[in-house]
């Protein structure tokens, strides 16, 4: 995958901490002047953010065996959450700066319910922890030790997440951190699903273990509804990707569907909420990427991003493709 070279430079001003270029310099960017051509709708559809194409297989295979697109987005991200080379979600997952592995993740259905976790620790699949949040409380997020400790007495083990591998990018990453701007050997990043069923029903998932090195108790916006993820049955659906200070701030997925709502497709819906965050007054856009999925009601999607390097997964027709995303910036 390529997502680990997807956020381009993160800052935590409080303490000075940045993630360093990972996306060539943009000094020569503009706007991108290629044209989307419009996708056309039909379903079942499956769609991920990044190339995942066993993910969005096994949604598919659960929707084509009569499953609902709520299940197919459980069992879609389950594979990627365990997944330990992946070193973006779930096991194997990199550290916050403490050397702890925390987990965000959520899920929405047809009906509008939604479940979360967040800065959840020693459980790997934080989207099914999620699931029985959204369906076995009367809640809809839960958070750090009280999250670990629901998922255990739902059945769920606890083991420890910090792989090997992720354990020694952790110890080289510290010789020089210094909470000082620093050059980051990987930058983190998330799978976002999204899919209709045979019923014509949508449902979403999205879930992360966050930006790498991380302070610690950070959330990103992939947890939280509205900003990582949005359903509206009605109309369709929508999952963010990058840095989630940003999709945060413009609560980008609720915004997508909206614009959906009123009238423009999906790929003009994510266009123009990339397009948002990159207007907003001293936008730092050259410096950081997000990515946004969408899909209405129809089945027609659409993808779009700051920088180029985005990546969508389709499922459709019986075909799986990955295909790169069109991007604001030229570079």
């Amino acid at each position: 995958m390529k997502r680990r070279n997807f956020i381009k430079r993160a800052s935590l001003t409080g303490l000075g901490l940045a993630i360093a270029p990972v996306i060539a310099s943009c000094a020569t960017e503009e706007k991108s002047t290629k044209k989307t051509v419009a996708t056309t709708g039909t379903t079942p559809v499956v769609i991920g953010t990044w190339d995942v194409k066993r993910s969005t297989a096994t949604a598919w295979e659960v929707i084509q065996n009569g499953g609902s697109s709520l299940d197919a987005m459980e069992q879609g991200c389950r594979i990627e959450e365990a997944n330990e080379k992946g070193q973006s979600v779930g096991k194997g997952g990199l550290p916050d700066r403490d050397g702890k592995v925390t987990l965000d993740a959520c899920i929405m259905n047809k009906d509008g319910d939604y479940g979360a976790v967040v800065c959840m620790q020693n459980i790997t699949h934080a989207i099914s922890v999620a699931r029985k949040v959204m369906e076995d409380t009367p809640h809809v997020i839960l958070a750090g030790k009280g999250a670990e400790e629901f998922a255990v007495s739902k059945g769920f083990k606890r083991e420890n997440l910090l792989t090997e591998a992720s354990k020694k990018a952790w110890e080289k990453w510290k010789e020089k951190s210094e909470y000082k701007q620093i050059i980051n050997i990987e930058n983190h990043d998330t799978i976002g699903m999204l899919a209709i069923d045979k019923k014509g029903d949508i449902s979403g998932a999205c879930t992360t273990s966050g930006l790498a090195y991380k302070m610690a108790g950070r959330v990103g916006d992939s947890p939280i509804i509205g900003s990582g993820l949005f359903i509206d049955n009605e109309i369709g659906g929508a999952t963010a990707t990058g840095l989630g200070e940003e999709v945060l701030k413009t609560v980008g997925s609720f915004l997508i569907v909206e614009l959906m709502r009123q009238g423009k497709s999906p790929q003009e819906a994510c266009e123009e909420a990339i397009k948002r965050i990159v207007d907003k007054p001293n936008s730092n856009f050259k410096n950081f990427q997000v990515g946004y999925i969408a899909v209405n009601k129809k089945g027609e999607t659409g993808f779009y991003s700051v920088h180029k390097g985005f990546t969508m997964t389709k499922y459709q027709d019986g075909k799986n493709t990955s295909t790169p995303s069109t991007h604001y910036i030229n570079s």
